[in-house]
């Protein structure tokens, strides 16, 4: 498959439920004990917020207790690396950005499991596209102006994991317009998130879901999202 950039850029926020499925998932007596969800990014992102949005309906339908637990580090390798590892034991699944899953294995050399083999999905739970944002101190109200001002000063873009898809989407905008700024590697997008609003970095690509609530505050200013139409969340 060879999807265009936009293709690639809308889709990447899209989240995944993927859990190993093996022959206890047949069994109508599942789940017998705690189901674990694990988030393989901090606290306060994307998949963070839908996963403690589903915990307690999910525990309503299961009539089981559901832990949401975060697992950072490795552009979410760590976390699923550890549901893969808990694949015996039953009762723990991924909550994850699908992108990531696509992306591991042509990023990373050596990964701990082959996540088109240890994983079955179960299910979409949500799609967000990124939203290209700035400190509110930074003049450029455009993808024009920044590259711009990009040329002039030196500017950090502050990117959720090396590898991630918000990166990547940062490598083709810079590719295709010349911009020249810096990358500030993170954990995740919430410190991602909190440094940009902070002033540490200039820049940020993230998922829409966790940038907006800052984007509306005036914390930062939204220069750009990855689809080919207006959100009526963002219509400027």
């Amino acid at each position: 498959m060879n999807p265009s950039k936009r293709q690639f850029l809308g889709s990447a926020a899209a989240l995944c439920l993927t859990p190993l499925v093996p022959a206890w998932a047949q069994s109508a007596q599942w789940p017998t004990r705690p189901v674990r969800i694990v988030v393989p990014y901090p606290p306060g992102g994307s998949s963070d917020i839908i996963a403690r949005i589903l915990a307690p309906r999910l525990a309503e339908v299961l009539k089981q207790t559901v832990v949401v637990e975060n697992k950072p580090g490795a552009n979410g390798n760590l976390g699923a690396g550890l549901v893969v590892q808990s694949a015996q034991e039953g009762h723990t699944v991924l909550l994850c950005d699908v992108g990531a899953l696509a992306i591991s294995p042509s990023v990373y050399t050596k990964l701990t499991f082959d996540p088109s083999k240890d994983l079955r999905a179960v299910g979409m739970l949500a799609y967000s596209p990124h939203v290209l944002a700035v400190h509110p101190d930074v003049k450029a109200k455009t993808v024009q102006d920044l590259v711009e001002l990009s040329k002039k000063e030196r500017i950090n873009f502050a990117v959720t994991a090396i590898g991630s898809a918000p990166h990547l989407a940062a490598v083709a905008v810079q590719q295709a317009t010349g911009a020249q700024w810096e990358y500030v590697p993170y954990k995740g997008g919430s410190q991602a998130v909190t440094d940009t609003i902070g002033g540490q970095t200039q820049i940020i690509m993230n998922g829409l879901l966790a940038t907006l609530p800052h984007i509306k505050s005036g914390k930062l200013r939204a220069i750009a999202i990855s689809k080919s139409e207006r959100m009526k969340l963002v219509p400027d």
